[in-house]
């Protein structure tokens, strides 16, 4: 009896921090968890992280065009990221002639710089919490409606009054579910220069393949520099600027890593929603997932078929299958993960000790009492729209071409006679070049074939058209969608704009087209029965979520929360850590340049090496970033933690006790992708860019050494 209430006391404490686990969090970075931080080996204060009143480490993140993260490292403005982030800037300035996707891109020297329009950096000046001014007059009785028109209002009336200078911008933003809001004082530089990007045979290595796993070997990281005005100030891009001064740039350690090493990750985290209830996870586990990961098998399987039987196929559909393989590997991580760490039932045993504490207090109970059983009973009801909406988006949307045109089209048969219709057909001439530009007419159709019977088969009869739906290879064969039938001359695959060129015509034909009227009909269903009580009940439950999440914050005041990732400046921090994922041996924290020659495959897009990196490794040429002596000499590439990342954190800077730049974050592992719904220190690691790596490829590889003169390096 004894042992089994000591196993029962074990369970609630573990439930009950499942918020404040050691690792776990992306904290604001004026609400730090400092003390948990320096029991974990942080040397530095939190003031030395962020202080709005003088310089500190917050002054060298910068959000990377609004969807990455970036560091300064040096002393004139040069701006550390991904490759990744960067690469539709490298892709830009690619030609045949200068190909530097394949052979990387390195100035030399200040004027080969290559500008980027609409790039920018933007910086974090001051948070503050202006929750009581966001939410005055707001009152629980209110409609939701009421409600968000009162946030509106206030956010406009406090944004118009804040004290900030005229280059500045003003930000306020929900957090914990709309129960705080916090202002933002920013700073956006729009004069960003592409300095120097390694090949992607070394910043995409692995690409695909070991995308979300563990060990990786990839060099993902590319440099920029910030250019200001002569006042240090925000500019356009100008041949007058200058090289940006920062307020504070990163150290830039080459001391390495090992086992059990405190870190702390500093970005832009994208989205989380860590506060679900447990019936939600469930939900996640036995309804969603499976769901989005059938539908992608389908389509995958279809695509790599072709993919390993043809060249041609293969190179026009690499990075479409790795869009579709993208998302389908992280769900099918995700779902491993949670079921891993026992999600469900950690959530659970949270959630009995959250009745159990309003049980004692009368006015929590009247307040909160039937809270859990509310979100339970919208959470079922949702489950079947919920599936009906994922089939949609995924079958008919997102992994059809050919369905997805037809719905494209369908919004220009609706713009028809309107002010809209000419930009919206603009719009789309251009949209259906880029498509087609790497299309398999025969291919997609043999998808969206398989795509449609998985439809027809799995969503609920109440959510299908009235009529039959009737998508075959005669269907396909009848339709100017498939490329097999032209109109204006031409067919749509081939010619786009001609296709389009006489109005009349092609809107006729889309109004009698077979695959269009069946595509229609399945639209309209979903827009009449899906749709409105999908996103009713979504309404509903995003507003019970907010009372629970205030609840949450009520009945455990005692704990310290971390609010939901919302691409807002975070702090997350643990330690360097190996992994053992599911059904495979525990590998360790660090990867080394002899992995990457054991994966080398000549010609490969994804595991091709450069005659240059063999050369380096075989000579053992590290210079003074490898490890080891002579031919035990090594070259650190890859290490993992256990910080708490997720998308956006892409760029963001790894940092030791000591607040120097040790890694670059670029990626997590399989399992670990639960971390958007669960974080779990065992399981979770993000994988990062080690520095030595980073300084090697610039120095030993590339030869532009002179680009280390700028930095502060530790040795």
């Amino acid at each position: 009896m004894k042992i089994f209430k000591l196993k029962t006391l074990l369970i609630l404490l573990i439930s009950g921090f499942t918020y404040a686990q050691q690792g776990g969090g992306m904290w604001i970075p004026t609400e730090l968890n400092e003390s948990e931080m320096k029991k974990m080996g942080m040397k530095i204060d939190a003031q030395d992280i962020f202080n709005p009143n003088s310089p500190s480490i917050k002054d060298a993140i910068a959000h990377f065009g609004g969807g990455c993260t970036s560091e300064v490292i040096s002393s004139r403005g040069l701006l550390l990221t991904n490759h990744h982030c960067g690469y539709g800037q490298i892709q830009s300035h690619s030609t045949l002639q200068n190909d530097y996707l394949k052979n990387g891109f390195w100035a030399m020297n200040a004027s080969e710089e290559l500008p980027n329009k609409g790039l920018t950096a933007t910086f974090i000046v001051d948070i503050k919490d202006v929750t009581d001014k966001i939410l005055q007059g707001v009152s629980d009785d209110m409609t939701e409606e009421k409600r968000q028109e009162f946030v509106k209002s206030n956010i406009e009336i406090v944004s118009k009054n804040v004290v900030k200078e005229a280059y500045q911008d003003v930000l306020i933003r929900a957090f914990y579910k709309g129960n705080k809001y916090y202002q933002f004082i920013t700073e956006t530089y729009r004069d960003v220069r592409l300095v120097g990007a390694p090949p992607s045979s070394i910043g995409n290595f692995g690409v695909d393949t070991d995308n979300w796993s563990w060990p990786r070997h990839t060099g993902d990281f590319a440099l920029f520099r910030i250019y200001s005005d002569k006042n240090n100030k925000p500019a356009e891009y100008s041949t007058d600027n200058v090289p940006y001064t920062p307020k504070h740039f990163l150290p830039v350690s080459i001391k390495g890593v090992k086992e059990g090493d405190f870190t702390f990750v500093f970005g832009f985290p994208g989205t989380t929603d860590e506060y679900l209830p447990a019936v939600a996870l469930e939900q996640t586990l036995q309804t969603i997932n499976p769901a989005q990961i059938g539908i992608r098998d389908v389509a995958l399987k279809i695509l790599m078929n072709k993919m390993k039987k043809d060249d041609a196929t293969r190179i026009k559909y690499a990075s479409k299958y790795a869009r579709i393989s993208n998302y389908h590997k992280k769900w099918t991580g995700e779902s491993l993960g949670l079921n891993k760490s026992g999600a469900v039932n950690l959530r659970k045993d949270y959630e009995k000790e959250f009745t159990q504490r309003i049980e004692k207090d009368p006015k929590l109970k009247a307040e909160y009492g039937n809270i859990l059983k509310e979100l339970g009973e919208l959470y079922q009801g949702k489950e079947k729209y919920e599936f009906a909406e994922i089939y949609f988006d995924e079958a008919i949307y997102r992994n059809s071409e050919t369905f997805r045109v037809a719905l494209q089209l369908q919004q220009l048969l609706n713009a028809k006679g309107t002010a809209d219709y000419s930009g919206l057909k603009t719009r789309l001439i251009n949209y259906l070049k880029g498509l087609y530009k790497d299309y398999d007419a025969n291919l997609d159709q043999e998808v969206s074939l398989a795509l449609i019977d998985l439809y027809k088969k799995n969503v609920p009869k109440e959510f299908l058209p009235e009529s039959t739906i009737q998508i075959d290879a005669t269907t396909f064969a009848n339709s100017i969608l498939s490329g097999q039938k032209e109109v204006n001359g031409v067919k749509l695959t081939e010619n786009a704009e001609q296709a389009l060129s006489n109005d009349e015509i092609f809107l006729a034909a889309l109004e009698n087209d077979p695959l269009m009227k069946q595509v229609i009909a399945i639209g309209k269903a979903y827009e009449d029965k899906v749709s409105p009580k999908y996103t009713a009940l979504s309404n509903q439950i995003n507003q019970l979520q907010r009372k629970y999440m205030k609840a949450q914050l009520e009945v455990f005041s005692d704990k310290k929360f971390f609010p939901d990732a919302n691409s807002t400046l975070r702090v997350t921090y643990g330690k360097v850590n190996g992994y053992k994922p599911e059904d495979k041996p525990r590998y360790e924290a660090v990867t080394y340049l002899d992995g990457v020659m054991e994966k080398y495959k000549p010609g490969d897009y994804e595991f091709d090496v450069s005659p240059k990196l063999i050369e380096l490794q075989k000579k053992k040429d590290f210079g003074i970033y490898g490890v080891g002596k002579n031919n035990k000499a090594k070259m650190p590439v890859n290490f993992i933690a256990s910080n708490h990342t997720t998308g956006g954190n892409s760029g963001s800077p790894a940092l030791d006790k000591d607040g120097n730049l040790i890694g670059l974050n670029f990626d997590r592992v399989w399992e670990g992708t639960m971390s958007d719904l669960h974080y779990d220190a065992e399981i979770c690691r993000n994988i990062m860019v080690d520095t030595r790596y980073i300084l090697f490829i610039i120095d030993k590889y590339a030869g532009a050494g002179y680009l280390l003169n700028e930095m502060k390096i530790v040795k």
